[in-house]
């Protein structure tokens, strides 16, 4: 699929997730004139970087023209209090793509009535540096045009995947909505490991950060599978293999992990309605 530029954005929310979308958008060349921002309490940098690139920042939404795409970002309690003057903004043509936790297109259809082409999109902290995982579900009034639009907002953060099933858009939120904090808490969990073990505590902690990364980059450089990469690793009856032994005993941490991203994935759809 080819992406497209869109012609006009009018984006909901410019908070972080919100706000990195925009620094990616910015960076990948869409141009400031085709951006307004919408967001009731905007940070000093988001005033900043929309004076500087002279985007439209807070303008009475009755002198916006709906836009191609409505990109929502707002947190998603805040959903009903904005709906109102949001259908202003909502023509027959125009695209709504919502990053709104547990939305549903149904949701949104009824709040936005004038919405057709509704798309939910679920991106990851690391899209703020450009190397985001973002999982999109398109309703079925999404065009191919509207799809390719779509790939160029959400790749200018990273990588993307797309899903035919909109429940599954939860599940992408178990593993990789909420995944960085799961990898961010197992860094803490290995800094204080070393610490048991008798490094200083800061010692422990730059070597767990520093290893996390490493490992991360090595996986975005290759496409070795996570398995083989970790049998690479292991030399039979070595440290690492010592080590594996007791994380692996009993798939206990396979587990952990499967209970983990099932109540992640369940609380997302407790956030439907």
């Amino acid at each position: 699929m080819t992406a497209e530029m869109p012609k006009s954005l009018v984006l909901v929310g410019a908070g972080k997730m919100g706000g990195a979308m925009l620094e990616g958008w910015l960076a990948m060349g869409l141009p400031e004139d085709r951006i307004t921002v919408l967001d009731p309490l905007p940070s000093r940098d988001l005033v900043k970087l929309c004076e500087d690139r002279k985007i439209k920042l807070n303008p009475s939404i009755a002198r916006v023209k709906a836009p191609q795409v409505l990109v929502l970002a707002i947190k998603p309690q805040m959903l009903d209090a904005a709906a109102r003057e949001l259908q202003l903004l909502v023509a027959s043509d125009t695209l709504i793509l919502s990053v709104l936790a547990g939305k549903t297109v149904a949701n949104i259809a009824t709040r936005l009535s004038s919405a057709r082409a509704i798309a939910r999109a679920m991106p990851n902290l690391p899209a703020s540096v450009g190397r985001g995982m973002t999982g999109v579900f398109a309703g079925p009034d999404v065009t191919i045009r509207q799809r390719s639009m779509i790939l160029s907002l959400l790749t200018a953060i990273g990588r993307v995947e797309w899903v035919d099933q909109e429940d599954l858009i939860d599940a992408v939120t178990g593993v990789s909505g909420s995944g960085p904090a799961y990898v961010f808490y197992l860094v803490e969990c290995l800094a204080r490991a070393g610490e048991a073990e008798g490094l200083p505590a800061d010692v422990a902690m730059r070597l767990a950060r520093a290893t996390i990364e490493g490992a991360g980059e090595l996986l975005h450089r290759t496409d070795i599978a996570a398995s083989v990469l970790r049998q690479n690793v292991t030399s039979p009856g070595g440290t690492t293999a010592a080590g594996l032994q007791v994380l692996m005993m009993d798939k206990a941490l396979d587990s952990l992990v499967k209970a983990t991203v099932h109540a992640a994935r369940m609380r997302a759809g407790e956030l439907s309605g």
